[in-house]
């Protein structure tokens, strides 16, 4: 069975175990908490685990320590099967331009569009990808972890819950979708599945995934604003540009780039001769990062060109061509695939 993706997206190197990953979900956390009846500040406590909300989108915590927090909580939640519950709370409350991007979406293959983000500003971990086949589409969680793993299958249960959630409401017939499959075996209460997700549930499968008919995807959604949805696109687009960026040759790569932005139109061959490397080394190690270089070029010229467009002295056709384009249509169709929108409107609305 070959699986065909429906757009090629930025694969984020995983972090090692003990490597620290955002937080920035702790208030769903607490809320889900409270909805199941406990009260999470001596966890949080015991565990270790900042809960400085003023900072909190510089909270971070371990992946073990998220493992042993999910753990504790399930084990405090007998009545509520606690990872549901979680994917229940989840909202953007913290992010509300992805929210607004979300609900404002003219269709679900639009909105597929937030996954991109969530994987870059939420969790690593959190890798779903639209792929198609036929007259089926599917949202797979791509990972490395052990499925077998308790800890895991309670990830995994807590991001399709968020998933059929905002199914549910983005389309109001979620219950059309196709089936869920579950990467690991039946757990013993395997029976409430089919209560909570209302589709069929098959596991021990090849991969995580909710299938729904393909034709789902352009359908129009009920509320579809546009004007708001492409501000929100561009607002989250401004913050990913502002991301910190990684250590290693993904940010040496970029520094160049930036530093010399002649270098955007002479291809891969020119970037690897100022790093001193063979071309086919920096292919391998973009790739031993997560990255490619068409991705690594294309992140640098969007944030030049937020940069460049604030200046009103700058004409579009001089930033265009600063930025190794072939000419300025080339220029405004790849900022408005960034953007949402032209680079004429994009300066229009920072006026």
């Amino acid at each position: 069975m070959f699986w065909r993706p429906l757009r090629h997206t930025r694969r984020m190197k995983l972090p090692l175990p003990n490597d620290p990953i955002p937080f920035i979900t702790l208030p769903n956390w607490v809320k889900a908490a409270s909805q199941c009846g406990f009260n999470i500040e001596p966890v949080f406590e015991r565990l270790g685990i900042d809960t400085d909300l003023i900072h909190l989108e510089e909270a971070t915590v371990t992946v073990p320590k998220m493992e042993q927090l999910m753990e504790a909580c399930v084990a405090l939640s007998p009545q509520q099967h606690f990872p549901f519950v979680l994917g229940e709370a989840f909202a953007f409350d913290y992010l509300p331009d992805i929210g607004t991007f979300l609900t404002t979406s003219p269709t679900l293959r639009e909105a597929a569009r937030v996954f991109d983000w969530v994987r870059e500003l939420i969790n690593p971990y959190i890798d779903v990808q639209l792929v198609e086949q036929g007259d089926s589409a599917s949202l797979v969680l791509v990972g490395e972890r052990d499925a077998a793993a308790a800890q895991d299958r309670y990830f995994v249960e807590s991001v399709f819950a968020s998933i059929v959630r905002f199914g549910r409401m983005l389309s109001g017939d979620v219950e059309q979708f196709t089936q869920l499959r579950f990467r690991h075996s039946p757990p013993a209460y395997a029976a409430i599945y089919a209560a909570h997700f209302r589709v069929p549930v098959r596991f021990s499968q090849r991969e995580n995934a909710l299938d729904i008919p393909r034709s789902f995807l352009d359908r129009p959604l009920g509320g579809a604003y546009r004007h708001l949805h492409d501000q929100a696109a561009q607002r989250v687009g401004q913050r990913l540009a502002r991301q910190p960026r990684r250590g290693g040759l993904v940010a040496d790569a970029e520094t160049v780039l930036e530093r010399e932005p002649q270098l955007l139109r002479l291809g891969i061959d020119a970037l690897a001769r100022s790093l001193a490397l063979h071309p086919r080394t920096l292919q391998r190690r973009l790739r031993e990062e997560g990255e490619s270089f068409g991705d690594l070029l294309a992140r640098v010229r969007y944030r030049l060109a937020q940069q460049a467009l604030q200046d009103p002295s700058r004409d579009i056709e001089s930033i265009s061509e600063q930025l190794g384009f072939s000419d300025r249509r080339s220029f405004t169709r790849a900022f408005t695939r960034w953007a949402g929108m032209s680079p004429s409107q994009f300066r229009a609305r920072g006026s």
